[in-house]
């Protein structure tokens, strides 16, 4: 877990695409793009906010400047394995990521208020964070199967694909299963292209072809939008 990069800073695209339209992509991405290093895998996220959803609330406002903090695993965490909290911040439309990893009980301890998490500068950032919203709590659980590819010529140009989405506003536990209710119709993806840059011309012409235009979505903004509504389910099967 040691080779996952701690600090981002880039411009991130989100495009609700088809099988169909995945298909078409797929077809100019091949020669281009080769899986990355963790091409595949399954993640689980508990979002924290205030008992009002105050961060989800704001950043579905779309201001210019907004932020949250979540807990990632990439698989089923016993009490030893790593984990990581993460800040992510979005400002004139770049994404800064920062995060520290640590195991999940000590995570667990942590934003409980029961023990630091460090004295690196990204946990001094988090406890900054914690205090200034001072009543944090796990608010949503969000889990997703994510493909994962980079350009073979440009490694920064990463694009992932999300299927199965799903969501729960209960059993906030990273270790509890990933069942929850499906926040995307079946046989759609959410697909970001991660990027310093602007796209290349190709990619913006495949993208235009295949009829795949950017879309103003948030897993985290759509799950408390749903949970709003009441909705709930059991999850599908989606492209990628």
């Amino acid at each position: 877990m040691q080779a996952y990069q701690d600090v981002f800073q880039r411009y991130e695209k989100k495009y609700l695409v088809t099988q169909q339209q995945y298909d078409q992509l797929s077809r100019v991405l091949a020669p281009r793009m080769v899986p990355d290093r963790f091409a595949r895998s399954s993640i689980r996220n508990i979002y924290y906010d205030t008992p009002d959803f105050r961060l989800i609330r704001r950043s579905l406002d779309r201001p210019p400047y907004k932020e949250k903090l979540r807990l990632r695993t990439y698989g089923t965490p016993a009490a030893d394995s790593e984990v990581f909290l993460e800040i992510k911040k979005k400002f004139d439309h770049i994404v800064y990521k920062r995060r520290i990893g640590m195991p999940y009980a000590q995570a667990v301890a942590y934003l409980d208020g029961r023990r630091a998490a460090g004295h690196t500068q990204i946990a001094q950032e988090i406890e900054w964070f914690r205090a200034f919203y001072r009543d944090l709590r796990p608010a949503m659980f969000i889990y997703y199967d994510r493909f994962a590819i980079v350009d073979r010529e440009q490694p920064d140009l990463r694009i992932t694909f999300d299927s199965n989405i799903r969501w729960r506003a209960d059993r906030l536990d990273l270790s509890a299963g990933t069942d929850g209710a499906p926040l995307l119709a079946p046989g759609t993806c959410l697909m970001e292209i991660k990027i310093p840059q602007a796209a290349p011309f190709w990619l913006s012409r495949a993208l235009s072809e295949a009829g795949i235009f950017p879309t103003h979505f948030s897993k985290y903004g759509a799950a408390y939008q749903a949970m709003l509504r009441g909705k709930t389910g059991k999850g599908g099967v989606f492209c990628a």
